[in-house]
């Protein structure tokens, strides 16, 4: 595994040993991260990395150039191999790692964007898109995602398994600020 560009491109990335994670591929990664960046949203963005696992999401976006991310993970071997891999490519100072349940601490995120890969069988979606106070979050699952109350599907496509979801606030996406329907793509 590894950063697929910017900064920090071509560095190696260690996953933890197990199951218990299912890191994001480097093509899955490199698609939502185009998107994005030709949208202009990572560029200074403050994000959050849920699930985080080894951080591979999270820190494609600092390589990026997004200013600060949260990581969030809770399994002990996932949060060694994400702060082996904060401290090797010197990104403690641009990051904060919480050893926390996603869902419990999603409303004390404060971010413009928030990535969300949990384990695919995770069926709690409505309380965590609830919690959430920001306007896009990017979320990967083994099924189709159902935007709740509150919330639009601006685009969805699946790679191989993997289904990518981009959720707006509904507020967000009726009005022009950038962060609307054209800049990452209509729903698929």
């Amino acid at each position: 595994m590894r950063v697929v560009a910017g900064d920090l491109g071509g560095r190696r990335l260690i996953a933890p040993e197990g199951t218990s994670t299912r890191p994001t591929t480097d093509r899955v990664r490199e698609a939502i991260f185009n998107s994005l960046t030709s949208a202009g949203l990572i560029e200074g963005a403050l994000v959050a990395d849920l699930f985080a696992g080894s951080g591979a999401i999270g820190i494609e976006a600092l390589s990026r150039g997004a200013q600060h991310c949260v990581f969030v993970e809770r399994d002990r071997r996932a949060l060694l191999s994400l702060e082996d891999n904060l401290e090797a490519l010197d990104l403690e100072d641009r990051s904060r790692v919480m050893a926390s349940d996603a869902v419990a601490v999603a409303a004390t995120l404060d971010a413009d964007i928030v990535f969300a890969d949990p384990p695919y069988e995770f069926d709690a979606w409505d309380r965590l898109l609830e919690r959430l106070d920001t306007g896009l979050v990017v979320a990967e699952s083994g099924f189709e995602i159902t935007a709740p109350d509150g919330w639009a599907v601006i685009r969805a496509k699946k790679y191989g398994r993997t289904r990518v979801t981009f959720l707006e606030r509904a507020d967000a996406a009726n009005q022009s600020d950038g962060h609307t329907g054209e800049p990452v793509g209509s729903a698929e």
